[in-house]
């Protein structure tokens, strides 16, 4: 059963995830969504600091890191529609929140000729005055689970805002609550894209298999490592000059 979790949803193309709140509705998809707040990306950024940085007592309780979930890279080597607008929205967040957490990069470089957290290192650097130091890079984020797994056991994250598309949200924040990381979600849609209703129907077979890694297998991932605590190292070391 998928745990309850937070998302904020931009409302420019809301149009395209009125299946996914019926399908919240109805069980459907086994998710439950404690929250649905609509309301456009500087409000809901500025509604997610709030909700975040202050706990039950009224003290400051900032987050750990903002984790991008990476997506394809095109052959020049820029980022496509959707991973543009999971940075552009990883940006805004990081701003919102003030600059006080580090980003945690993760994607696909499992070959020399292919590296989405290079080209996501890039756009952040050439749209945002942040510290190298601050931006740590998880070469093997190959799945959702691998990234969860990877941003907990390695990186040591336990508070995070998890920065990917709606329809792909629910099964993010439920890996990063098994992993007992506290997360919220803010999704990054910001256009209509090509292909979509192909991703969302790949997505419900996508939970299924989150469930069973999750709950049956209880897999590890591809590649651990040593640990780099995202609170106390300099990001600058994860990066591996390809």
């Amino acid at each position: 059963m998928f745990e309850e979790c937070k998302i904020y949803i931009n409302p420019s193309i809301w149009k395209q995830y009125g299946e996914i709140e019926d399908s919240i509705n109805s069980n459907r998809q086994n998710v439950t969504i404690r929250k649905i707040v609509r309301l456009n990306l500087d409000d809901y950024c500025t509604a997610l600091r709030n909700g975040i940085e202050m706990n039950s007592e009224g003290e400051e309780n900032e987050v750990d890191a903002i984790i991008v979930l990476g997506a394809g890279v095109k052959e020049d080597g820029s980022p496509c529609q959707m991973l543009e607008d999971r940075l552009k929205t990883a940006i805004a967040v990081y701003n919102k929140l003030d600059k006080k957490c580090k980003i945690l990069l993760s994607g696909d470089h499992g070959q020399d000729n292919y590296n989405e957290v290079k080209t996501m290192k890039k756009y952040i650097l050439d749209n945002l005055s942040i510290s190298e130091s601050d931006i740590f890079m998880d070469h093997a984020g190959f799945s959702t689970y691998d990234t969860m797994y990877r941003a907990k056991d390695i990186f040591e994250v336990n508070k995070a805002i998890v920065i990917t598309n709606g329809y792909h949200l629910p099964r993010a924040l439920y890996l990063a609550q098994k992993k007992n990381i506290e997360a919220l979600g803010v999704a990054s849609d910001l256009r209509e894209y090509s292909g979509i209703d192909y991703y969302k129907f790949r997505e419900r077979f996508s939970q299924i298999k989150a469930f069973l890694m999750s709950n049956i297998t209880k897999s590890k991932p591809k590649f651990l490592g040593e640990k780099i605590p995202i609170s106390s190292s300099d990001g600058r070391i994860t990066e591996d000059g390809k």
